[in-house]
């Protein structure tokens, strides 16, 4: 597809939440008309600030970010608001106009219908799957006819006939996209820029060409640049011990030592301040709390089919060691079903009286954003310790810093690798994990999915992240679709 002239600009961008810690320096770059861009980068790099930016949810704190004059943009965020939870479809996707739509109900049937989802308008967005909300939050972006559609992990909740539904949709889709994600197939699919965030030298490079082409090129740089800071790492230690030779020396020699000092501070300008690969978290363990008794117990389950709720008889009873999958496409109640199992609120579900349960939410609704890291860790400890906090903190890459900021200054991948660095201090005998993949970086995954299989207690899970179901050896499955 041809692009077409420069839609968005950061001219010369640094932008800080904390006085003198800036997240972007100096950023500097253009996407043009019909672009498709990946913004990837660290957790934590300031991703999901770059959306911000260009909305103009947030200001630069120098700099100027420029976007076509009349051109519109919308952004289709990774979770859905609080404040739209107790809406109807209908009241949500009126929320998205300045001025009342007389003609809105048709606009949604026709933008329902491209995201491939059909519920009835009147259903509240709270009783909607994690996977239906994924497609309402494109659909409400989509509606607003943006210019510019910035796609904020898109893929999360998604089922694989959403992933293939989005992907083809974008292939054909004739405006800019932005799309932040972690999902490496669905990215290459469609892209055609990179834009890299490096939160260790605050700067954003431009790439062009597919995401594994990128990958490739960022991986060669980050090589090259290190050979060259290795050479001229050399050259300065050389030259240092000769000044310090050349310095006691009287006449031509301390002539030479000035010339080599002059080198010295030469090279040392030429250092260059290098890209890094992302860190990838070294392995871990999430030990279980001793229960030798049944730890759950299943004997009805509730399935929603044609939007009706329909319940079945199972008989599912879990001790540990047990790892059930739980099934079925976006819709059909595998959230719900964990949300009543971890609530006590469903008598056909039930854990034993004691159990301490660990529960990983799609939305991360069960973390207190107002606070700390820190605290949030230390309320899984009977007798916290300082040292045993910092460093299970430092384990999932959450420095001492980050764990003394409120938790909603988190980006979601450091609230995912939270919830995480939570298990491993509770020891739990049950995990609930609702879609464990959604927002951590793909590096993470196979460690993750490599110590929830050593996990010795009971493991319930929802995910349609095959790659990662497929590296867990699950001992049941309770498919909600049969």
């Amino acid at each position: 597809m041809e692009h077409g002239d420069v839609l968005l600009r950061f001219n010369a961008v640094t932008f800080e939440y904390v006085e003198d810690r800036p997240l972007l320096e100096d950023a500097c770059f253009g996407v043009r008309e019909r672009a498709k861009v990946t913004i990837m980068g660290q957790n934590g790099g300031g991703k999901s600030t770059i959306f911000k930016l260009i909305t103009g949810e947030l200001q630069p704190k120098t700099g100027t970010v420029n976007v076509r004059a009349g051109a519109r943009v919308a952004i289709a965020q990774q979770v859905m608001p609080t404040e739209a939870m107790d809406k109807s479809v209908t009241e949500y996707f009126a929320t998205a106009f300045d001025e009342k739509k007389y003609d809105l109900e048709k606009r949604i049937s026709e933008i329902l219908t491209v995201v491939n989802l059909s519920v009835p308008h009147e259903k509240l967005v709270r009783d909607l799957s994690g996977g239906q909300q994924a497609r309402l939050l494109l659909a409400y972006a989509l509606i607003q006819n943006p210019d510019i559609l910035l796609l904020d992990e898109p893929t999360n909740n998604l089922d694989a006939e959403g992933i293939f539904h989005l992907t083809y949709f974008l292939q054909a889709y004739e405006k800019t996209v932005i799309v932040i994600s972690h999902d490496t197939e669905f990215l290459n699919s469609f892209t055609d820029g990179v834009l890299h965030l490096d939160v260790f030298t605050r700067t954003v490079n431009q790439y062009v060409g597919d995401y594994y082409q990128v990958v490739e090129n960022i991986a060669a740089q980050i090589e090259r640049d290190r050979m060259k800071n290795a050479r001229l790492h050399k050259q300065i230690v050389d030259r240092k011990e000769k000044v310090n030779f050349f310095a006691n020396k009287g006449g031509k020699m301390r002539k030479l030592a000035s010339k080599l000092r002059d080198e010295i501070e030469e090279a040392e300008e030429n250092t260059i301040d290098t890209l890094r690969e992302d860190k990838t978290l070294r392995g871990f363990a999430i030990e279980a709390q001793e229960w030798n008794e049944s730890v759950a117990l299943i004997t009805r389950v509730t399935a929603v089919k044609n939007h009706e709720p329909v319940e079945k008889e199972v008989d599912v009873r879990l001790r540990r060691g047990h790892r059930l999958l739980i099934t079925g496409p976006n819709g059909i109640g595998k959230s719900t079903f964990l949300r009543a199992l971890a609530s006590g609120l469903n008598p056909g579900a039930q854990i034993a009286k004691g159990v301490h349960v660990g529960y990983y939410r799609q939305d991360f609704s069960g973390l207190d954003y107002n606070q700390s890291g820190y605290e949030a860790l230390a309320s899984m400890c009977d007798s916290p310790d300082n040292e045993t906090i910092y460093a299970v903190g430092a384990h999932f890459l959450l420095t001492s810093y980050i764990l003394k900021q409120p938790i909603r200054t988190y980006s979601e991948g450091q609230k995912g690798l939270l919830c995480y660095a939570q298990f491993v201090l509770m020891k739990p005998s049950l995990l609930l994990l609702d879609e464990p993949t959604n927002h951590i970086n793909f590096r993470h995954l196979p460690v993750i999915a490599a110590a929830l299989n050593d996990y010795n207690g009971v493991l319930i899970m929802v995910s349609h992240a095959q790659d990662f179901v497929d590296k867990i050896k699950f001992t049941d499955e309770l498919d909600l679709s049969k």
